[in-house]
């Protein structure tokens, strides 16, 4: 990784030291990727398979996966299997519940009542990316809260693999947590079919779920168009921004930059060290877990991304932070806790040396679908709110009308829209 000194850096070096991957979204993919989106409008469930055996090597023998595969798969898993996964959504469930909102009512002056009504979507596309690992937990990061919520529909869509079929584990989540409909297509076609509806897959209200270049480019195309459905958040690769003091033991935070690494080639960790001492540390424990790492290559890859960089000062640290809005934080300082009033700009926060990534990744309960690429400046992760939206509703009585009639039929005029006044004046002419 590059080393930095941040106390020696210039305004303009600080955000070269900041700087993320290139995001790819050049013209040719994204003309491919509308070409495709396209082609699944027009096409529907053919154009899907035909994509699919394009771009996966494969042709499914149908779209659906149907209600018997799912419960064989689930009833074929270990039963060490079965229960992490029933651990890991009932903590996920726990949380996510604790996040439903309440309605809201206020008379807001006498005879002015205003109310924020809740309500769940009714369809929801769940994408679960396949490609090298079987993302299972990504399934149930995005089903619970999806059920959770009181969400109608939930359709996930996954890749297939070589065989022509979705990972058995994933399947097996995919009964466990309820889902209605689960549906073989990766990629941009299968984005296409959750946004625009085809015979067998519904047009889904709004887009879940990470993925590859195509994938993102996909959603944040259908965002864009007229009626199309609203997605997630922004994404881009995956990040990790660790803090280690000399307190910090170097093995656990190699462990956590390496966990992130291990994701994508263009995956990028940051390491924040509090002395040149502390970073050597790292760096040698980092090369040493990496020898045996199964998936080196793809680590090795990232970490020519990653980032090392010395600061000492509260200040400097928070600064680092704020400025890069990293996706996951990991706090390995002394008094992680007192960080985190102060910190304006992350997706999710990891305190002191017992709480690793990888359990907000499966586990602990908060969500792994995180804003990435400096998004955690403006966006939350996933919550059970994301799948929901709210209704406003206004009531006013007579006295309601003539105490706030008058405002309106000013703030009218001021508007020059004349018909907006006469819609008062001529209740408040009939309450005279």
């Amino acid at each position: 990784m590059q080393r930095f000194l941040w106390s020696k850096l210039s305004d303009a070096d600080k955000s070269d030291a900041l700087a993320r991957p290139a995001a790819i979204s050049d013209a040719s993919l994204m003309n491919s990727v509308r070409d495709i989106l396209q082609s699944v409008k027009t096409g529907g469930d053919q154009a899907v398979l035909d994509l699919t055996e394009k771009f996966d090597g494969v042709r499914p023998t149908a779209l659906r996966v149907n209600e018997t595969e799912l419960k064989s798969a689930w009833d074929a898993l270990p039963a060490k299997d079965k229960a992490a996964i029933d651990r890991a959504k009932a903590n996920i469930e726990t949380f996510h519940t604790a996040q439903l909102p309440d309605e809201i009512s206020i008379e807001i002056e006498p005879g002015v009542s205003c109310r924020r009504i809740p309500r769940a979507l009714d369809v929801v596309g769940l994408y679960v990316p396949g490609g090298t690992a079987p993302l299972v937990s990504t399934l149930l990061m995005l089903a619970v809260p999806a059920k959770v919520a009181g969400c109608s529909r939930r359709v996930v869509i996954s890749p297939p693999s070589k065989d022509g079929t979705i990972n058995s584990t994933v399947l097996a989540a995919a009964y466990r947590c309820d889902v209605t409909d689960v549906f073989i297509a990766g990629g941009a076609q299968a984005i296409a079919a959750l946004a625009y509806g085809t015979d067998a897959i519904p047009k889904c209200a709004k887009i879940f779920g990470p993925g590859n270049a195509w994938v993102a480019a996909a959603k944040s195309i259908v965002a864009q168009e007229a009626g199309g459905p609203a997605i997630d958040m922004p994404a881009g690769p995956s990040e990790a921004m660790v803090l280690a003091d000399a307190d910090a033991n170097p093995a656990f935070v190699a462990s956590d930059l390496l966990s992130q690494a291990e994701h994508d080639k263009v995956a990028q960790v940051i390491c924040v060290a509090s002395s040149p001492a502390v970073a050597d540390a790292v760096d040698a424990a980092i090369a040493s877990q990496l020898a045996t790492l199964p998936r080196k290559d793809i680590a090795t890859a990232s970490l020519g991304f990653g980032r090392m960089i010395i600061a000492n000062s509260r200040t400097d640290i928070l600064e680092i932070i704020n400025a890069y809005a990293p996706e996951h934080l990991i706090i390995q300082l002394d008094n992680p806790k007192s960080y985190v009033v102060d910190i304006q700009n992350a997706g999710s926060i990891f305190l002191g040396p017992y709480t690793p990534e990888s359990v907000g990744d499966y586990a602990s309960g908060t969500n792994h679908t995180l804003p990435t690429y400096g998004a955690a400046r403006a966006y939350s992760g996933i919550t059970t709110e994301s799948f929901m939206k709210y209704i406003s509703v206004q009531s006013l009585t007579a006295e309601g009308m003539l105490s706030l009639g008058p405002t309106v039929e000013r703030l009218a005029e001021l508007e020059g829209l004349d018909a907006h006044r006469r819609a008062v004046t001529l209740r408040l002419e009939s309450l005279k």
